[in-house]
């Protein structure tokens, strides 16, 4: 990645697309306008779509029972006492570095306890990248840490 795609906490990171083909001017209105509007211009996503998709898709499997590491479960835990309960639960656990349309994930969870780690872990990177690459992004590489363990009480 070059220094322009390196995170920076100061500034959003945005994946560009670039037109898909040349818009070639219609001879007359209707239909065809929209048609050759769908070429024009680029699509931009932020760095925070990727990783609110990255996060929806690892809460969806059986096994993982909580994302993020010790210090942000702990600061959900505050913001929960005093009702600010959704705060910063759509991507904590989920970090992305965006280089273009090329995307790498860290994903951070907790297990509930009994579950098999490759397994819980192989189906969090499977969900992850095919969530984030169906809206055309490629994912280099998924990183899934296992940072805690969720005890039965």
């Amino acid at each position: 990645m070059n220094d322009e795609s390196e995170f920076h906490a100061d500034r959003t990171q945005q994946i560009s697309f670039a037109a898909v083909a040349q818009a070639v001017p219609p001879q007359s209105g209707g239909a065809e306008v929209i048609e050759v509007a769908a070429y024009r211009g680029d699509t931009h996503f932020e760095r925070e779509v990727i990783e609110k998709l990255a996060a929806a898709a690892a809460r969806s499997v059986p096994g993982v029972a909580e994302l993020g590491g010790d210090v942000a479960r702990f600061f959900n835990t505050v913001l929960d006492k005093v009702g600010l309960d959704k705060v910063g639960d759509a991507t904590r656990g989920v970090s992305a570095k965006v280089d273009g349309v090329e995307v790498d994930l860290t994903v951070v969870l907790c297990l509930r306890a009994g579950e098999v780690v490759s397994e819980v872990t192989t189906e969090v990177r499977s969900r992850v990248i095919e969530a984030v690459e169906r809206y055309g992004v490629q994912v280099n590489n998924c990183t899934v840490k296992v940072d805690d363990i969720l005890m039965p009480e």
